[in-house]
């Protein structure tokens, strides 16, 4: 998917922003910062990752900054309330500051934490695809927790297939 102006892009980023949303919402405040094993993501860590990483790593690179990628740790936001709001705070000023990139700016290349050159607008596809991601990876946490989560697109494997023929 290319784009040459934000408003589209922004459009399709705030589907998949709710889609990750209306997950957040579904993890039992008892099992926030569960883990899995030793050396993973909990879904606090999860939530946290997403909200730093977009704000501080994604957004600052597509102005042309360096990262400033603060980690995914509780001093940043805890329990379940606090994370959905350090969520929703980032996210609100990420669209502040990408709203404001015109065409020519989604032309020009960052530089990626990594040292890697990118074009800007391709910088921020994959800031779309390192969310779901990391939303697929709270779907398996809540998955092994046993905790009903919505269906991505409205309907869940089983009932896709009874409607298919």
């Amino acid at each position: 998917m290319e784009f040459r102006e934000i408003e589209s892009f922004l459009k399709y980023f705030e589907s998949v922003r709710t889609r990750t949303r209306n997950l957040a919402v579904c993890v039992p405040e008892e099992y926030l910062e569960w883990r899995s094993a030793e050396g993973r993501f909990s879904a606090g860590d999860l939530l946290r990752h997403i909200a730093a990483t977009e704000r501080w790593m994604w957004a600052e690179n597509a102005r042309l900054n360096p990262s400033k990628y603060p980690g995914h740790g509780q001093e940043l936001a805890s329990g379940l309330d606090h994370v959905l709001s350090y969520m929703d705070s980032a996210h609100a000023e990420t669209i502040k500051i990408l709203r404001d990139l015109t065409p020519e700016q989604l032309q020009q290349r960052c530089e990626t934490v990594g040292g890697t050159q990118i074009r800007v607008w391709k910088w921020l596809r994959l800031m779309v695809e390192h969310e779901i991601h990391h939303r697929g990876q709270l779907y398996e946490l809540l998955g092994q927790l046993g905790v009903e989560t919505p269906p991505l697109y409205g309907l869940t494997e089983p009932e896709v297939k009874k409607r298919s023929s």
